[in-house]
């Protein structure tokens, strides 16, 4: 049987998401693990990678289950039992044979939340805590983002792609309870995209980011903090 896994974690203290040789400590690690223990050999496919310190409210897996697992509820109730507490299995269900948790993709999800303030212990893992933002330019800029670009210039180097072409279908800012979110909804994304777009809407002005997105000028600038960073829905 093959399972569907939409998982929620604290990217805080991992590695990144995708399974590494150098190191168990990212989220797939932990799962295979865990998974390994429940007699589940099989390869984690999840939707996309998310970088160290990057959450997901929404990051989709599949395996494939031996006959013996059948309980897709026990199943979770055990995952969630023994995987660290900063990682929950949301939902497990079964899928055709041919879902593939990340060619299968649609549309991925991703948000990025800003707090004009000083920072606090209590959520600095989890915000982007800075002094001040026009938030009527960032508003109005974020909008540029939309349709299909060639985003070369918002990719981390030594990126192993193919095409850099993506097309970004919902782009906007809105604030709620004292909070900045940023939203992103595109076919997929590059390697820190999301990050060097935030960085981008942060210090460049409205002509310099067009020159960037339409790759006549490569203004240099660092991505964004990975702290404010959450994969949020990957549709199908």
């Amino acid at each position: 049987m093959r399972c569907a896994l939409t998982i929620a974690y604290n990217g805080t203290d991992f590695l990144g998401s995708q399974a590494q040789k150098s190191s168990s400590n990212t989220i797939l690690g932990n799962l295979e693990k865990v998974l390994l223990q429940l007699s589940i050999d099989s390869k984690i496919i999840a939707s996309g990678r998310t970088d160290k310190g990057v959450h997901a409210t929404g990051q989709v897996c599949h395996i494939d289950l031996p006959p013996f697992w059948d309980d897709l509820e026990k199943l979770k109730r055990v995952l969630n039992e023994m995987l660290p507490p900063s990682i929950r299995i949301k939902y497990a269900k079964e899928v055709d044979a041919e879902f593939h948790a990340r060619y299968s993709a649609k549309k991925r999800v991703y948000r990025y939340i800003i707090k004009e303030s000083k920072s606090n212990p209590f959520e600095d893992n989890f915000i982007t805590f800075l002094d001040s933002v026009d938030f009527e330019k960032l508003e109005k800029n974020i909008k540029l983002y939309i349709g299909e670009h060639d985003f070369a210039n918002f990719m981390k180097t030594g990126s192993d792609t193919k095409s850099s072409v993506r097309e970004v279908f919902k782009a906007f800012a809105y604030k709620h309870n004292g909070y900045i979110v940023l939203n992103f909804e595109a076919n997929g994304f590059l390697r820190s995209q999301i990050r060097l777009m935030v960085s981008a809407l942060l210090k460049l002005e409205k002509k310099e980011l067009e020159e960037q997105l339409k790759c006549e000028s490569n203004y240099k600038i660092k991505p964004a903090p990975s702290n404010g960073l959450y994969l949020a829905r990957i549709k199908y």
